[in-house]
């Protein structure tokens, strides 16, 4: 029996019969994670197609003439940003299908396509994450252009952005604070027990709580419990609130117990010590502890602007960092050669200035007791603060090149 969700209604996945005249969607595809998803429909014919943006939750809708889909069920499930696929009848004559997605993002690209060696057309469309305000922004201009002539069916109108989604106020300098690991992914473990994830949430809450105390930030966190993230949905969230700097705070062990301090690393495809490339391998398989297959993906960057905003953005997450270290090394013990880099898949978002920070090791006893203690973490969020504040002045005032 059908399911009817306000005027969708849905038919049962699998091959079904089809009047000649009526499209048939075919197959689903989709790829990517939680920055980029491709999707891929195809038709055994071209559809006359149009899109609307919706909100609350964050979606799209396609409409197409009336149609009959035999998408296998196991191909819909949720993957990358798309949480949700429904697909139905709207009326007697078409049909809509509607990606809900994880946060705000945009449609890169949006293509119909005839097949280059099988009958029929394909429908390409690229999701990528942004940023609240982005996703406001296309709001307010789709119903500026179809408010007038359109009208949406109900319960899936298209949303009005609020007064305050978009606004020409100069936007805050936003940092997003990421506490390592959570959930089922505990992180590294002392040898009396205490787990990583509880060490980076503690302190990722009294760095919140110092940062706050500074005038001009907006303060944010990929996790303000004991929650799982996948890495590449901390990123997600990093770019959903356009941070102008991400930290991401561990605690891990290392095989060398006489080894102690903090270290601060910046993304490179080459590790700066076998040390370093060892703790990234670990915390990049962050995801296949929850059991989250590791989606290899990556999407090509081709366009020259984005490989210099690349470029832009490591050279002032390297400027921070190197702010960081200054800042920390005063009265705070840190390893020698305290800024290092490897292959950190949280600290890849292209446009977000990014450091992780190891505010310590748990194979060591000293610094698992200084990590233990709220005076302790205190006062280095008081110094990493600092280097914050230092890093967002300079750069508002154009002093960072």
């Amino acid at each position: 029996m059908a399911a009817v969700f306000g005027l969708l209604v849905f038919v049962q996945a699998g091959k079904s019969s089809h009047a000649a005249d009526e499209l048939a969607a075919l197959t689903y595809q989709a790829a990517g994670d939680e920055l980029r998803t491709r999707v891929v429909i195809n038709f055994d014919r071209e559809p006359d197609i149009s899109t609307m943006l919706l909100d609350q939750p964050h979606r799209l809708a396609i409409d197409l003439p009336k149609a009959v889909f035999a998408f296998d069920k196991k191909s819909v499930e949720p993957r990358g940003l798309i949480t949700d696929v429904r697909y139905g009848l709207i009326d007697a004559s078409r049909s809509r299908i509607i990606f809900t997605l994880k946060g705000p993002f945009v449609v890169e690209k949006l293509n119909v396509i005839k097949n280059d060696n099988s009958p029929g057309y394909r429908l390409v469309a690229d999701f990528v994450a942004s940023s609240d305000r982005t996703f406001a922004e296309a709001l307010k201009t789709q119903n500026a252009t179809t408010a007038s002539t359109d009208t949406a069916p109900k319960g899936d109108r298209l949303a009005s952005a609020a007064p305050n989604e978009v606004s020409n106020a100069p936007k805050p300098f936003t940092i997003v604070i990421d506490p390592g690991h959570g959930g089922i992914d505990s992180g590294a473990e002392s040898a009396s027990g205490i787990m990583e994830k509880n060490v980076t949430l503690m302190f990722a809450q009294q760095l919140r709580d110092e940062l706050a105390k500074l005038p001009g930030l907006r303060v944010e966190m990929t996790r303000s419990d004991d929650t799982f993230l996948r890495l590449t949905e901390r990123v997600r969230i990093a770019r959903q609130y356009e941070a102008n700097l991400f930290i991401s705070i561990h605690a891990d062990t290392i095989n060398r117990g006489n080894i102690r301090g903090a270290t601060v690393y910046t993304v490179s495809d080459k590790a700066s010590d076998a040390e370093s490339r060892a703790m990234a391998d670990r915390e990049n398989r962050s995801d296949a502890v929850a059991g989250v297959a590791f989606d290899n993906e990556a999407p090509e960057i081709a366009d020259i602007l984005m490989d210099l905003t690349r470029r832009e953005t490591h050279t002032f997450s390297l400027s921070f960092a190197k702010t960081v270290v200054k800042s920390l090394k005063k009265d705070v013990n840190m390893i020698n050669n305290p800024h290092r880099f490897a292959g950190f898949q949280v600290l890849r978002a292209p446009d977000v200035p990014s450091v992780l920070v190891e505010i310590g090791y748990l194979s060591n006893a000293e610094d698992e007791k200084l990590m233990l203690d709220p005076a302790w973490r205190s006062h280095v969020a008081e110094r990493l603060a600092l280097a914050v504040g230092e890093f967002a002045n300079m750069k508002m005032a154009g002093a960072l090149n």
